[in-house]
């Protein structure tokens, strides 16, 4: 890596939550490539870990919906690396369910693993981060659904809603010495996108976006990278769309289908 380039990681520590596959993945891999030490943490012990440049992050079990084992996380972090610079709260998701069916404990665990975990991880990195020179960054991994609820989605939209407020309330509280900023994502084609999105893994579903194509997992961990970087270094409280324009209005796609000859 030049050690002259505004994203050359080497020396940095980085955590990224639910960094063991699809997007945590990419991000991890994307930060050992720019030569940070990257931890990576989830609720089971993966088959394999994200590595670049010959270099394997280090993996950590935790549950971050719990604020003890979140405090640990950072911890294990810090005492094994000696500092934390960067912070990226990943982990996060929810199946489809009826708003007006769905039970307590259901919304409870949704709110809980999008809502409360990045608090709770933040928090410790926090304190980690703003006694260090340097200081550190947090960057929250947001949904477009925070913005465009979509049918199904209540408590999901409802936590990330609150992850994007979050972001700029933490980054009022705690700049200059750490910075908060948060990426709103779009349809990302992973692994898992035929159970998503049918059996073309999304091919279909790009007609939808200005972009002509859904994001994949390298598209999120570049936009981390720059974040994170000295290159954003008076970015604080930013929302960073990596959607690709977002989705065509339905009246639009309604409206270009009749006119196109039968």
């Amino acid at each position: 890596m030049d050690t002259d380039s505004p994203l050359d990681f080497t020396g940095h520590v980085v955590l990224v939550t639910g960094g063991t596959k699809g997007i945590g993945a990419a991000i991890a891999g994307a930060f050992l490539g720019a030569g940070a030490d990257v931890v990576v943490c989830g609720r089971t012990t993966p088959d394999t870990l994200p590595a670049a440049g010959g270099r394997e992050a280090v993996f950590v079990a935790a549950d971050v919906r719990d604020p003890a084992a979140a405090a640990a996380l950072v911890d294990t972090a810090v005492e094994r690396f000696g500092r934390l610079d960067v912070l990226v709260n990943n982990a996060g998701g929810s199946p489809d369910a009826d708003a007006a069916t769905v039970s307590p404990r259901f919304v409870e665990r949704i709110v809980a693993l999008n809502l409360l975990a990045p608090f709770y991880v933040a928090q410790a990195a926090h304190r980690a981060m703003h006694a260090q020179d340097g200081g550190g960054s947090v960057v929250n991994i947001g949904s477009v659904s925070a913005h465009d609820p979509q049918p199904g989605t209540a408590a999901y939209t409802a936590a990330k809603a609150g992850l994007l407020a979050l972001t700029k309330a933490l980054a009022l509280e705690w700049a200059p010495a750490v910075r908060v900023n948060h990426i709103t994502t779009g349809l990302i084609r992973t692994r898992s996108a035929e159970s998503v999105y049918g059996a073309d893994g999304g091919a279909s579903v790009a007609g939808v976006i200005p972009m002509g194509r859904m994001a994949v997992p390298e598209d999120v961990a570049r936009a981390c990278l720059f974040l994170a970087s000295d290159l954003s270094g008076y970015i604080n409280g930013a929302d960073l769309a990596v959607h690709g324009g977002g989705e065509y209005p339905a009246r639009y796609l309604a409206a270009k289908t009749a006119g196109q000859p039968g």
